[in-house]
């Protein structure tokens, strides 16, 4: 695969990465047209030495502009608000776009790492056991580059991967990813969206993670009258147009069927863990 032939806005994403979601989403709230190769990040098509490339940290998404290279999806969301500000997804006032970032730094820093975690423990352990046998496993796990996701994502993804729930850390994983529910919540109090009631890219950047939450049938982390202001926002997100297409459409069926049926087995452990009764 040619992954040097560019054109304009050319996204290499997958459907189960929660920061290509983000950047499609932002694409459609601000319609852009783009051209997609879709790096299958489960089998491994992310360490691709062409791809590594364009991505020395082999994730998704990576962006090109005529030939410029862009990654890491909130740079890409910057980026794009830059190329079309009119559509800007960034409040123009200081205080509204300070606030947007406090969101997408904590997103960036925190949400993320416990994403993968999460993800990881619930669901991607064993799809990729199952796809790949004892050896590719092993093949998949030393691909990864020491710096990825975090500095030291190559050896917190082979813990989680192989030892799911039992791997360390991935409890307090799990409570941080929780936390930030309780963060919208407070946030969304009187509110629509999470700053200054007004969609904005703080909304486009949670939601790929409120989301990974419901596609692994885990929607009782805030359902059933726990956290009613993001009941409502993700009720709201939902029923925007380019929602589906961005988020829902682009994860093929069996990996839909995986994050569900893995995650609804493991929702009794995560219940457990933040001390939800089922």
């Amino acid at each position: 695969m040619d992954y040097g032939a560019a054109m304009t806005f050319t996204l290499y994403h997958h459907g189960s990465s929660v920061c290509a979601a983000k950047v499609r989403f932002a694409m459609a709230q601000k319609g852009l047209d783009w051209e997609g190769v879709y790096i299958d990040i489960l089998k491994g098509e992310q360490f691709d030495p062409e791809y590594m490339k364009l991505n020395p940290k082999a994730v998704v998404p990576t962006l090109t502009d005529d030939g410029t290279v862009i990654v890491d999806s909130t740079v890409i969301c910057e980026y794009l608000d830059r190329i079309a500000p009119k559509t800007s997804l960034h409040p123009s006032d200081p205080w509204g776009h300070a606030q947007v970032r406090y969101w997408t730094k904590a997103v960036d820093e925190d949400l993320h790492p416990a994403c993968g975690a999460m993800t990881f423990v619930c669901s991607h352990r064993h799809t990729v056991l199952k796809n790949l046998g004892e050896e590719g496993v092993k093949k998949f796990l030393a691909s990864t580059p020491p710096m990825s996701v975090t500095s030291n994502w190559k050896d917190l993804k082979d813990g989680y991967t192989r030892y799911g729930f039992d791997a360390p850390g991935a409890t307090e994983k799990v409570k941080l990813y929780d936390s930030y529910l309780f963060k919208m919540e407070k946030a969304l109090e009187g509110n629509d969206w999470l700053v200054g009631n007004a969609f904005s890219i703080a909304d486009v950047a949670l939601t790929p993670y409120v989301n990974r939450l419901a596609m692994m049938s885990m929607r009782g982390m805030w359902e059933n009258g726990r956290l009613p202001n993001v009941a409502k926002w993700i009720a709201r997100i939902e029923a925007l147009p380019n929602f589906k297409p961005c988020l829902i459409d682009w994860v093929p069926k069996d990996l839909t069927n995986d994050l569900r049926d893995n995650g609804a087995k493991s929702w009794p452990e995560v219940a457990k863990i933040l001390e939800i009764e089922i």
